[in-house]
C-alpha cells in the first residue's frame, strides 16, 4: 500500500478524491485554506474559490442535489456567513454525499473569536465527526460520505488549526468512481416552503434517532482498557496529546461526537469511580452527558479556552487526582516578541501613514490591513468581522449626529472583503449626508490567506484567466458619485485626495489600486540613503517598511537611515516622505 506524509488539510483532499468526490468549494480562511488549494491538484474534482462562504455552501449544495459527492470547507466563523442556506439544507434529504469541513481555531491563532463549531452540528441536527490525526481525517472523510448517503444527511467534519497543519504518514488508496443520473426535480424534497418544511422536521427527527442507534454501535468509537477506575472520554487531537502522557486511565475515543452514543456510555459508566471529559474550548460533550444524568467532570479541571497542550492536560489530571505531576522549571531562552508587520512594498502602508498623520478616526475590517491596528500606525479603532466597517462607520456617524458631535469618519475595506460582504454595506451608505470617507484598498488579491484571486485581479493582470470587475463601476451602479481612483505610491496626490475627501459632507470613496507586492512579485530598482544628506528625522522610519532601519555610518556621530537593498521592492514611499531628498532610487534591482 502506498503511503505519503500529508497535513490534515491535504488528507481532506485525498480522502475526498478517494471517495469519488466531484464538487468542492470554499472561501479562503485560515486554518482551512490549503484544503481547496490541494484539491485543485485532482483533475476529477471541480474545485474553485467562491465569493464568500454562503456562495461556497450553495455551490456544494447544488452538486449534492445533482447526485455528486460534494464538499464545502471554511474556517469556523465562515459558518456564520453560510448559516442561512446551511440551516435549511440540513432539513433536505441529501442525495449525493455532502460534507461540511470546518477548521476551528482554539487559541485564536488567526481568528477574531474562538467559537466551537460542534454546536452548529447539534443546532442543525446533523452528525459530527471529530478526527484525531491526518490518517483519521482521510478515513473520516470517506466514512462521512457513506454516512451522508446512508442517512440522507449533511455531515460536519470538525478539525482544529493544529490538526489542519500537522503532518503524518497517511495510507493512500485508489479512487472510487460513482455515477449519478444528475438532478431529478422533486419539489417536496428540495423546496422548503412550509408544507414541505414541516414534513422535513419529522424526517430530521427520525434521521437523528437512526444516527443515535448507529453511533451506539459505531466501531470507530474505541474503548482502551488500562484496568483503571477512571475513564477519560475524548476525541480530536486531545486524544493524541492524552496518549503522549501515558496516564493510568481508560480512554473512550469518540469518532462521532454528535449525536453522542449515550446508551453505550451509560452501559460502561458504572464501572468507573470518575469520568473526565477532555475537549477543547467549550464543554460540548460534558454538557450533553450531564443532561443525560451521566456523572462527568471536565471544565472543572481543563481550560475553556485555548489549545489543550500536553502540559495543560497533565495539570488537569493532577487536579482531578489522576496523576502526580510536578511542572519543571526550565530556564529556556525566551523568544523575542516580533510585532506582525506589513510586507516590504505593501500598498497599504502609505494609506495608514496618511491616516495616522491626519489623526483620522477609522473603522477597520478583516484582511492584511487589519495590521493597521498595531504599532506604529494604530489607525484602525475597530476590527469585528468581514464587511463590518461599513455598517459600523454609518452607525457611529448617525450616533454622532444625534449627539451633536461633528467629526469626519473613515472606514477601510479590501477588495476581497468588498466582494465577500461589503457591497450590501455600501448600498446602506448610499445617500448618507454624514461626513464618511471609505477607502477601498484594492490590492487585487486575497492577500492575507495566500493570494487567491478576487474579481479585480485580472483587471490589472490581464494574463490571469478570470472575469474582471471594476469596483468603481460597481459603486457607480449603486448611485455613488463621489469616487476617486488613486495610485497610492503617488504619495502626495493620494494624501491630498484623502484629506480633501475627509472635508466633504456626505459619502466619498477613495479606491487605491496598487497590487500586493509579495503575491505578484513586484520589484522595481531599490532605494538607498545618502547618509551625507540624511538629517535623521526618521520620517522614513515611520512608514514602518521592513527594509528601513537606523544605522551608524562610518564618520557620523549619530545614526542615519539605511535601506536594505535585498528587501526593498522600490515602492518609493520612503523617498516621498523624506523632507530633504536623501533617499534615492538606484539604477538596478539587484
Amino acid at each position: 500500500m502506498n503511503k505519503a506524509i500529508l497535513t490534515g488539510n491535504e488528507a481532506i483532499s485525498r480522502g475526498f478524491w478517494e471517495a469519488g468526490g466531484l464538487i468542492a468549494s470554499s472561501y479562503p480562511g485560515s486554518p482551512t485554506v490549503s484544503i481547496l488549494e490541494s484539491m485543485k491538484t485532482y483533475d476529477e474534482i471541480y474545485a474553485e474559490w467562491a465569493t464568500n462562504e454562503k456562495v461556497a455552501m450553495e455551490v456544494a449544495m447544488g452538486g449534492s442535489i445533482a447526485g455528486a459527492r460534494s464538499l464545502v470547507s471554511m474556517k469556523h466563523v465562515g459558518i456564520n456567513i453560510a448559516s442561512d442556506p446551511f440551516m435549511t439544507f440540513t432539513q433536505i434529504r441529501t442525495k449525493g454525499g455532502f460534507l461540511l469541513v470546518v477548521g476551528d481555531d482554539p487559541g485564536l491563532t488567526s481568528s477574531q473569536n474562538e467559537q466551537d463549531s460542534r454546536f452548529w452540528g447539534k443546532f442543525a441536527n446533523i452528525p459530527i465527526l471529530d478526527p484525531s490525526s491526518p490518517q483519521e481525517v482521510k478515513d473520516y472523510i470517506k466514512d462521512g460520505i457513506k454516512i451522508s448517503e446512508e442517512f440522507n444527511t449533511p455531515v460536519l467534519i470538525r478539525l482544529t488549526s493544529r490538526l489542519c497543519h500537522s503532518r503524518a504518514v497517511v495510507e493512500l488508496e485508489e479512487r472510487e468512481e460513482v455515477s449519478s443520473e444528475g438532478f431529478i426535480p422533486d419539489q417536496s424534497r428540495y423546496c422548503m416552503l412550509p408544507p414541505y418544511a414541516n414534513a422535513a422536521q419529522y424526517f430530521m427527527k427520525e434521521r437523528m434517532e437512526k444516527l443515535k442507534a448507529f453511533n451506539n454501535n459505531n466501531s470507530k468509537n474505541t474503548l482502551e482498557i488500562n484496568n483503571s477506575k477512571a475513564l477519560v472520554i475524548t476525541s480530536s487531537l486531545c486524544y493524541a496529546n492524552l496518549k503522549e502522557i501515558n496516564a493510568p486511565v481508560d480512554i473512550l475515543k469518540l469518532a462521532m461526537v454528535w449525536p453522542l452514543p449515550i446508551e453505550y456510555i451509560e452501559s460502561i459508566s458504572d464501572k468507573y469511580e470518575k469520568i473526565l471529559i477532555l475537549e477543547e474550548t467549550l464543554g460540548f460533550i460534558e454538557e450533553e452527558l450531564k443532561i443525560n444524568n451521566i456523572a462527568v467532570e471536565g471544565k472543572k479541571y481543563f481550560p475553556f479556552t485555548g489549545e489543550l497542550s500536553i502540559d495543560a492536560i497533565k495539570v488537569g489530571l493532577k487536579e482531578a487526582g489522576i496523576i502526580d505531576f510536578t511542572a519543571k522549571n526550565i530556564d529556556a531562552e525566551k523568544v523575542p516578541l516580533r510585532t506582525p508587520m506589513l510586507c516590504s512594498g505593501c500598498p497599504h502602508r502609505p494609506i495608514f501613514h496618511i491616516l495616522k498623520m491626519a489623526k483620522a478616526t477609522v473603522m477597520g475590517d478583516i484582511g492584511c490591513y487589519s495590521l493597521g491596528i498595531l504599532e506604529p500606525f494604530e489607525v484602525h479603532k475597530t476590527n469585528i468581522s468581514m464587511g463590518a466597517s461599513l455598517g459600523m462607520v454609518l452607525g457611529v456617524a448617525k450616533a454622532h449626529k444625534k449627539l451633536g458631535i461633528k467629526k469626519p469618519m473613515v472606514a477601510t475595506i479590501g477588495d476581497g472583503t468588498f466582494f465577500h460582504s461589503g457591497m450590501t454595506g455600501f448600498l446602506q451608505l448610499v445617500g448618507c449626508k454624514e461626513n464618511i470617507t471609505v477607502i477601498v484598498m484594492d490590492n487585487r488579491t486575497t492577500a492575507m490567506t495566500g493570494g487567491q484571486i478576487t474579481p479585480t485581479t485580472s483587471e490589472y493582470f490581464k494574463h490571469i484567466d478570470s472575469n474582471a470587475v471594476s469596483i468603481a463601476g460597481v459603486l457607480k451602479s449603486f448611485g455613488i458619485e463621489d469616487i476617486t481612483v488613486v495610485d497610492q505610491f503617488k504619495y502626495k496626490e493620494t494624501k491630498e485626495t484623502i484629506l480633501n475627501a475627509m472635508k466633504r459632507e456626505g459619502l466619498s470613496v477613495v479606491i487605491t489600486t496598487r497590487p500586493c507586492a509579495i503575491n505578484f512579485k513586484v520589484k522595481e530598482p531599490h532605494f538607498y540613503v545618502d547618509e551625507n544628506i540624511c538629517i535623521s528625522c526618521r520620517n522614513c522610519i515611520r512608514t514602518n517598511c521592513p527594509p528601513i532601519s537606523m544605522q551608524q555610518y562610518e564618520g557620523k556621530e549619530k545614526k542615519n537611515s539605511y535601506i536594505d537593498p535585498d528587501m526593498c521592492v522600490g515602492c518609493s514611499v520612503c523617498s516621498q516622505v523624506c523632507p530633504v531628498g536623501a533617499i534615492k532610487r538606484s539604477t538596478t534591482t539587484d
